[in-house]
């Protein structure tokens, strides 16, 4: 099984909202080596954008400025789960959606989920 799978994507109008989910298997987010959880987007033909990460204590948390006041980013520790809700959302979030999990030195990338933001 893949270490992260996401789910919630999906098509929503503007001003929707989506609540995403990244489900993380083979390790649990105590692991002594990771360090941050991060969801990504890649909309077509632009480039990977970091949205928001979140530190593994919880304790540093950022995000893009683009989705500032939007978007949240939060953890689930007893379901090994980071999720990501949007609200306010707009046609320029449309995008591949991916969860990252940084460790030390290495890095897990999920599969991707699509968000579609359009009337």
């Amino acid at each position: 099984q893949a270490p992260l799978v996401e789910s919630g994507g999906g098509l929503v109008q503007p001003g929707g909202s989506l609540r995403l989910s990244c489900a993380a298997s083979g390790f649990t987010f105590r692991n002594i080596n990771m360090r941050w959880m991060r969801w990504y987007r890649q909309a077509p033909g632009k480039e990977r954008e970091l949205v928001a990460s979140m530190s593994k204590t919880g304790d540093k948390i950022s995000y893009a400025d683009s989705v500032k006041g939007r978007f949240s980013i939060s953890r689930d520790n007893a379901k090994n789960m980071v999720n990501l809700q949007m609200s306010s959302l707009k046609v320029e979030d449309t995008a591949v959606y991916y969860c990252n999990v940084e460790f030390l030195d290495s890095d897990y990338w999920g599969q991707g989920t699509q968000v579609t933001v359009s009337s």
